[in-house]
């Protein structure tokens, strides 16, 4: 309380220790006496008496009718305690962070290299099974490459086989069918090519038999020219596969193949 002084014109402030009832583990200095502090009559708001009291857990009480009081100690904040949480490196609060800094990024850099190497597997596991999905099948896979007896095509005749999913037109040509074609002028074809860089042997022509022009399947021993034709969009072939007549733009296309003997033909 502030009491009279004897010293006209001045208060006595006695400054002593509050309690706050609550038993949080800690010591709370006390001071060993009652300290009297002197402050002018022109400095008796609590703000004032907050800086001229001595520092330590003190309350102040102004009067003489009203009451304010200026509380220094608050040990009733219960302050949050994250101990259990941090790691052994950090529990330290006088350690620098620096001191703790290689043990916090080598567990960082091996938790993001451990998800990485999880993660690039897991990518490839997806990525080869989608690629997987968009393969040929197996039994597509099975007609990859076909051997195809020669001495059962009749001379003349065209015979049409299935490869890959397609038609397969393998033809055995006369001699006069080869000498048509090895004298057509390359220079009057819409795709320019000799007969004899379409065949590896002059006897036997081997084309796809899908259309150059919309994928239609052509006729074999039709047409104007004595080859292929297309009844879709009139497309005329010669008897070497070459577009002569019709909206087709290309010729009909060489798969590849070779003979490994006499009389065999293997196609892939």
């Amino acid at each position: 309380m502030l009491k009279p002084a004897s010293v006209p014109g001045y208060f006595k402030s006695v400054s002593q220790v509050v309690s706050n009832q609550l038993n949080t583990g800690k010591q709370i200095a006390i001071l060993p006496k009652k300290s009297v502090v002197y402050i002018p009559w022109s400095s008796t708001s609590p703000a004032a008496l907050s800086k001229a009291l001595p520092t330590g857990n003190v309350s102040v009480s102004v009067g003489p009718a009203v009451t304010s009081q200026v509380r220094w100690a608050h040990t009733d904040i219960t302050v949050p305690d994250f101990t259990n949480y941090r790691r052994d490196g950090t529990k330290n609060p006088a350690a620098k962070s620096d001191k703790s800094e290689d043990s916090r990024k080598n567990f960082t850099y091996l938790m993001a290299g451990a998800c990485t190497v999880g993660t690039a597997y897991a990518a490839k596991a997806v990525v080869t099974q989608f690629i997987s999905s968009m393969s040929a099948s197996a039994d597509v896979l099975a007609l990859a490459k076909i051997e195809i007896k020669l001495a059962d095509i009749p001379e003349g005749k065209s015979v049409t086989f299935k490869w890959r999913g397609k038609p397969l037109f393998i033809r055995h040509r006369s001699a006069s069918e080869i000498q048509a074609e090895q004298s057509v002028p390359v220079s009057s074809l819409r795709d320019p090519q000799h007969d004899n860089d379409r065949v590896q042997n002059p006897s036997f022509l081997v084309v796809i038999g899908v259309c150059t022009h919309l994928g239609c399947v052509p006729i074999a021993n039709a047409g104007d020219f004595g080859g292929y034709y297309c009844p879709c969009h009139g497309s005329h072939y010669d008897a070497s596969g070459r577009i002569r007549k019709g909206p087709a733009p290309l010729n009909l296309e060489v798969p590849p193949y070779t003979y490994p003997e006499e009389g065999l033909l293997i196609v892939g």
